[in-house]
């Protein structure tokens, strides 16, 4: 061992635990003269407001420069710095302490001297808590100081690969799709395909009847849904913002996935630095793909303030973003665990509405779904279709659902979880491609609840029609992977939903699958008042002729009433005279799903990449 390794080692060996020294941290920064009285007194009031760790602030509100932070610091607990940059840990202590435990409590076991194993920790007043857990697994320890971006880059250096493998593999298999196979791989599968084929081509009638019969069917069970959902959304109060508690606000993590975002990163910084949230609070993580350099360079142009860092996913088997979730989860220190898309700009006050939804909850609400809003609504015909698509669904639709004890779907954003039950649950599965609405079901599974909160996040619309198709056609695809998934063992998911919620999930899972695969079929019935002849219309009797025309009529109606409710409670000021050219809009979503459909069957993990940043937000609201 060279000398200066040695006298590292022996300074970093101190007594039974770190002890602060007689004075206090901010009497101890002010001797030093590290920070000015002013500051210290700013710091100490915001610290008393927030319980947070006096450190902590400092560094959130830029008031000391972290070198001379961490100098003090060890001085105070009588500890030394350990350089983690010049001297990596020994990768066999961390498999004994586990990599993801090391990244959620910020510590890194660094060498052995002797008996003695050496514990880097980001926050020394931890150690004394920690200790039992750690001498179970190393034996007699010791504490020493780095700061916390070097200690996750340490255990990142050694064990990324271990780390990418368990993002990947968090969901028991019984709950994930990561075992689904490809076509050719499935027999079962293609002998009912080949079954179906060979029927459709023996009596075709009589297997257009019978497709027919499910797709209406599935159509009058799903305008059931919606008008019942609507019906309840109605009902209920008019939902109001939320004071704040009395209760000391936790600190809140929000994970930001991004790949391939050059020309969002920027953006995204300034929309969410707007969040009226305390700064030491805040953990804002972003999530980079490893290799992805583009926005790595973006981002370091961007200057990015104390509360906001980057980490790092190594590469894995798949590239989605639930993985990169899952990896960010173990570096976050928040008891509440938000989610944005790359494009998002939530309301400023949005952060406390959650935390004090979540106070004043019980622990059976595990989830909190933001209303989702769009800020180029006007950029073209698609992009104010899509608006009124998510008025109705985020304003009454899903509220309605919830309402009704339903399980809730969830969107991709602005959404909130309890760290304890995200965690439980494995957090998200890798490789489903609309993780977010598998975590619903999940959660309704487990005995949670998740409900809607009246806050806003405002992101791009998706208006060009080869990406929007895109974009759906991996929202179609991860409905049909998690339907399958859940229903695995359908007696189990009876149980665990009650057969109400699992009616619930068929209609909303099943039924909209149906929709979007067989609107075509129902479609081709518009040429009959034409004059032109419909072998299958042929073939139904007048009952049934007559009934089909009233699902249609009741659908329209139903749509028409949700889209001119949904569109009226945003502040777009939209014309509802675009609420009826829906009609157009809807069948775009066919040619989503039968790329879907292909897609399931050859590459099911393919994540196809939404671009994002083509409209930026200040444009689009002076146009």
């Amino acid at each position: 061992m060279a000398r200066a390794e040695r006298q590292i080692f022996a300074e970093a060996q101190v007594g039974p635990d770190p002890e602060p020294r007689k004075f206090a941290m901010g009497a101890q920064l002010l001797r030093a003269g590290v920070v000015s009285s002013d500051d210290i007194v700013s710091a100490l009031a915001h610290q008393g407001r927030e319980a947070g760790r006096l450190p902590d602030v400092l560094r959130a509100r830029g008031l000391v420069v972290e070198r001379d932070l961490l100098d003090v610091e060890a001085r105070n607990w009588g500890i030394r710095l350990i350089d983690l940059t010049t001297a990596l840990p020994d990768p066999r202590l961390i498999d004994a302490v586990g990599a993801s435990n090391c990244l959620r409590y910020g510590l890194v076991p660094w060498r052995r001297v002797g008996d003695v194993t050496v514990v880097a920790l980001s926050r020394p007043e931890e150690f004394r808590r920690l200790r039992p857990m750690l001498e179970a697994r190393l034996g007699p320890v010791s504490a020493g100081l780095a700061p916390a971006r070097a200690i996750s880059a340490a255990v990142h250096a050694w064990r990324g690969p271990r780390l990418a493998q368990a993002a990947e593999n968090r969901v028991p298999a019984a709950e994930s799709c990561r075992g689904w196979p490809r076509l050719h791989r499935a027999p079962r599968v293609m002998t009912a395909l080949v079954a179906t084929v060979t029927l459709a081509l023996a009596a075709p009638v009589g297997f257009g009847l019978g497709v027919l019969g499910f797709a209406l069917l599935s159509l009058a069970m799903l305008v059931g849904l919606k008008l019942a959902a609507a019906a309840a959304a109605l009902r209920a109060p008019e939902p109001q913002a939320l004071p704040a508690t009395d209760a000391i606000p936790p600190i809140v993590s929000i994970i930001v996935a991004l790949y391939r975002e050059a020309d969002i990163a920027a953006r995204l910084v300034r929309r969410l630095a707007r969040l009226d949230y305390p700064e030491e609070l805040l953990d804002v993580i972003l999530a980079i793909e490893a290799g992805d350099h583009v926005t790595l360079e973006a981002l370091n142009a961007a200057e990015l303030p104390p509360w906001m860092r980057v980490i790092v996913v190594p590469e894995g088997e798949v590239k989605t973003k639930p993985r990169a979730l899952n990896h960010a989860l173990d570096f976050a220190r928040g008891a509440i665990i938000g989610v944005y898309d790359a494009e998002d700009a939530p309301d400023p006050d949005q952060l406390r509405q959650v935390v004090a939804r979540f106070q004043r909850s019980g622990p059976e609400v595990a989830c909190l779904q933001g209303v989702l809003d769009y800020y180029n609504p006007r950029t073209n015909w698609l992009s104010r279709c899509f608006t009124i698509e998510y008025a109705g669904w985020f304003r009454l639709i899903l509220p309605g659902i919830a309402r009704l004890g339903l399980v809730v779907p969830l969107g991709g954003t602005t959404l909130f979880f309890r760290r304890e039950v995200l965690e439980e649950l494995g957090g998200w599965d890798a490789h489903n491609v609309t993780e977010d609405a598998d975590l619903g079901i999940r959660l309704a599974r487990h005995g949670y609840r998740t409900e809607l909160i009246a806050t806003v996040t405002e992101e791009e619309a998706n208006c060009r029609a080869l990406p929007w198709i895109k974009q759906r056609s991996r929202w179609i695809k991860g409905y049909m992977m998690t339907w399958a998934v859940h229903m695995r063992a359908p007696v189990l998911l009876w149980r665990q939903l009650g057969p109400r919620a699992f009616l619930g999930f068929q209609v909303m899972f099943l039924g909209t699958v149906a929709q979007f695969l067989l609107a075509p079929l129902l479609l081709s019935f518009m040429i009959v008042p034409l004059g032109f002849h419909h072998p299958l219309f042929a073939a139904l009797p007048p009952v049934a002729a007559w009934t089909m025309a009233g699902i249609f009529a009741l659908s329209e109606v139903a749509n028409l009433i949700v889209g001119l409710i949904g569109t009226s409670r945003t502040r777009h000021g939209l014309s509802l005279w675009w609420v009826p050219t829906m009609k157009l809009y809807f069948p775009l979503a066919s040619l989503a799903a039968y790329k879907a459909l292909v897609e399931l069957a050859t590459k099911p993990f393919f994540w196809d990449k939404t671009t994002h940043g083509i409209f930026d937000q200040t444009a689009a609201s002076k146009g």
